[in-house]
């Protein structure tokens, strides 16, 4: 359409109407009734435009196409539109659960430790041409009696959009936390006094992340977090995990001031993690012990450090005065391993 049929009203109209700087009815104010339109010009309709559907099939995400993932604002509405047609809800950082209910994992490891795992996976999708890990992945599907589906790479992109998948994606079941008495009988299983991990209000997910992982690797029996005003176990969770999610009871609590006393009845010493307290490296971290770490901003809340039967520090030798969160949390749950390997204080 020419710039001259787009016009709303013609010259004469624009003289008579209020000067408000705008050119359609909304901005002249209802009263304003043009004495004469263009015959291009017509009425809209009152009807919604019909949805279009051009390049993009029914179900099939391959017609998401380039052009459409480079606009910024039609490249979002393509994908929510194409999402919708292959059976998932709208997808956010913070959740990946398709309308089937079923979670979405994304990248090698943690799809090859969701199939180590206990939770029941649905179906395996791997992007064509994949190579390497991928045979690995294969062969622990077949024995677990799982389907695997040799997918174009723009399904996985569509089933998990943003994440770093590297061509794998499976469907399980939603992550189930676990309860105190897990964590305690995964430490008597052990053979080892209870060693607990309390996030205080930790919201980076790639935080809460990287400490599962280190909980894991370090042989820390359980993780518990709040319930509100933190980072949650989700798919961004799970990719820094790299994994360890899946062998990491993670237990959440509605009160970690009434959660900390729970734990000290059942004998166990519970330190915070703060700039005023003991030098970790000098006190003692023996028997059965959890260690609260606080905020990435603002620490340890006042009730929960009040809470506690002691502070543990980290010695700062540089301009910066604190660490990050997860690498506070690495340092200390490695003095605690290391107390418990050689029965130093």
């Amino acid at each position: 359409m020419s710039k001259r049929d787009n016009k709303r009203f013609n010259d004469k109209d624009r003289k008579g109407a209020p000067k408000r700087g705008g050119k359609n009815r909304r901005d002249y104010g209802d009263a304003y009734e043009p004495s004469a339109r263009r015959p291009s010009g017509g009425r809209k309709s009152s009807a919604p435009a019909p949805k279009k559907t051009a390049g993009r099939g029914r179900g099939d995400s391959r017609s998401l196409s380039g052009r459409q993932a480079g606009r910024s604002s039609a490249g979002t509405a393509a994908k929510k539109d194409l999402l919708a047609d292959m059976g998932y809800n709208e997808f956010d950082e913070r959740m990946y659960i398709g309308a089937d209910g079923l979670e979405v994992v994304a990248g090698r490891n943690p799809v090859t430790e969701v199939l180590s795992g206990d939770r029941d996976v649905e179906r395996v999708f791997i992007a064509d041409g994949s190579e390497g890990s991928v045979s690995k992945i294969v062969a622990l599907a077949k024995e677990k009696g799982v389907i695997v589906d040799f997918v174009p790479k723009e399904k996985i992109d569509a089933m998990a959009p943003g994440v770093k998948h590297q061509g794998v994606a499976a469907k399980v079941s939603e992550y189930k936390y676990a309860e105190l008495e897990d964590i305690f009988d995964r430490a008597e299983t052990t053979g080892e006094d209870p060693f607990i991990v309390i996030l205080d209000e930790i919201e980076d997910p790639h935080n809460l992340g990287a400490i599962i992982r280190t909980a894991e690797c370090a042989g820390a029996h359980g993780i518990i977090i709040p319930k509100r005003r933190a980072a949650s176990l989700t798919q961004t969770v799970a990719l820094s995990a790299a994994g360890a999610i899946e062998n990491m009871p993670v237990a959440q609590v509605t009160n970690l001031a009434r959660t900390i006393e729970e734990l000290q009845e059942k004998g166990v010493w519970v330190g915070a993690a703060d700039m005023d307290g003991e030098t970790y490296y000098e006190a003692n971290l023996t028997g059965p012990i959890a260690i609260v770490i606080g905020n990435e901003g603002r620490g340890v809340g006042r009730l929960v450090k009040e809470k506690c039967d002691f502070v543990l520090s980290i010695p700062m030798y540089g301009k910066i005065n604190s660490l990050n969160a997860s690498n506070a949390a690495a340092v200390l749950m490695y003095g605690i391993r290391r107390a418990r390997t050689t029965g130093a204080k």
